[in-house]
């Protein structure tokens, strides 16, 4: 049977981009991803910008060829994509220091974690009830730690970004366990209900990288976000769990270890060290509390809150940039509304002020500017 120009293409397209790690997989076109014929999406290579009209792409980077290298005119090149250059993405970094010098390239990240480089260092404050460092412990149950840094009291000037986790973990000779992470995210801090969960592998999302100590029975996990999956974060909450199919008889959740029982010695672990690797930003709270309020005020006198419209494309430019480092979600899903989570918690925001402030940039959007609505899910 002949077949059509289409399915020859998305024959060949099958072949450029979903063939990975070898895996296979097909490629659909509509919402350019692959799907991996073994269920899970390690066959999915790079897949290039798209190019057209208004914000796509007019060129793709040669660097990285799933960004853009050029934009349209009337737009302009920001992070690998095109946005209206109406928008002073320079004064945007009076309230929130986005650019840093810090901003490595996802080689030299990856270089720098590996080294543990002290630029990369971030002090946080590891809290667990269940847990002690350098301490070997059953992990066949759930065990519950965290790595928390409490800005909001201490360091009300700044906000935090991850680009990397590492945790040493150390296991006896003949171990059966490998243990299992599940890894939530409080960007602004806020209750365990307002963290995401990180999507392991799922929709381009990295996995844990393990890599062996030399003349060691301890091993490296290291997680590179990098610049494309780095995030905000005030606290990290981590979940363990062992694969390890091991009798009841041998459970221990509580007390010392007994080291002696060749049987039960071998499910043991211990976890050495755990670091979240990022840097911090400038934030300068007073002046973002200062522009929000003008808009909540405008917009609940019933004014023409967009008659300040450096302002509200300001206010628009950093929802967008928050929101961008949002976790990756299924295609035609709406992403997390971050930026809530910060009016919330760092500006000190009430729910009815929140919804003021997001209705009235949403307007702005729609009806001012003719861009597409603002689809959030959300977080807090």
């Amino acid at each position: 049977m002949l077949r059509s120009v289409l399915q020859w293409l998305n024959r060949v397209q099958s072949f450029l981009y979903c063939n990975e790690n070898g895996f296979w997989g097909t490629f659909l076109e509509s919402q350019r991803m692959c799907v991996c014929h073994t269920g899970a999406t390690l066959c999915q290579r790079p897949i290039p910008c798209l190019i057209g009209g208004n914000n796509s792409c007019a060129m793709c980077s040669l660097a990285n060829i799933s960004q853009c290298g050029s934009c349209n005119k009337g737009y302009k090149l920001y992070r690998g994509r095109c946005e209206p250059q109406n928008v002073d993405s320079e004064r945007s970094e009076q309230f929130i220091s986005f650019e840093t010098d810090l901003d490595f390239q996802d080689l030299e990240l990856k270089y720098l974690l590996q080294k543990m480089d002290s630029r990369l260092h971030i002090h946080t404050t590891f809290i667990s009830n269940e847990v002690r460092l350098e301490t070997f412990f059953d992990p066949r149950w759930r065990k519950r730690m965290s790595l928390t840094l409490k800005s909001n009291k201490n360091r009300m000037d700044y906000l935090h970004m991850m680009v990397g986790l590492s945790m040493k973990i150390c296991q006896m000779r003949n171990s059966s366990v490998d243990p299992m992470f599940f890894v939530y995210v409080n960007p602004f801090s806020g209750s365990h209900s307002e963290g995401w969960s990180m999507p392991f592998g799922e929709h381009g999302y990295p996995r844990w990288e393990k890599v062996r100590l030399m003349n060691s029975q301890c091993f490296n996990w290291t997680l590179l976000l990098g610049n494309r999956w780095k995030t905000f974060f005030e606290t990290v909450h981590i979940y363990l769990r062992s694969r390890a199919k091991v009798s009841t008889v041998l459970r221990n959740d509580s007390g010392p270890v007994d080291l002696s029982d060749p049987n039960k010695r071998q499910i043991y672990i211990k976890i050495s060290d755990i670091q979240v690797f990022g840097y911090s930003v400038r934030f300068n709270a007073d002046l973002l509390r200062s522009a929000v309020q003008q808009v909540n005020q405008s917009y609940t006198q019933g004014s023409q809150f967009y008659s300040s419209s450096s302002i509200m494309l300001l206010l628009l430019d950093i929802r967008d940039r928050i929101n961008r480092l949002a976790p990756p979600v299924a295609p035609g899903k709406p992403h997390l509304d971050l930026f809530s989570c910060m009016l919330k918690h760092r500006l000190k925001l009430n729910n009815s002020e929140m919804i003021r402030v997001n209705h009235a940039l949403d307007m702005y959007n729609t009806e001012i500017l003719k861009q597409s609505d603002h689809l959030t899910t959300k977080l807090c």
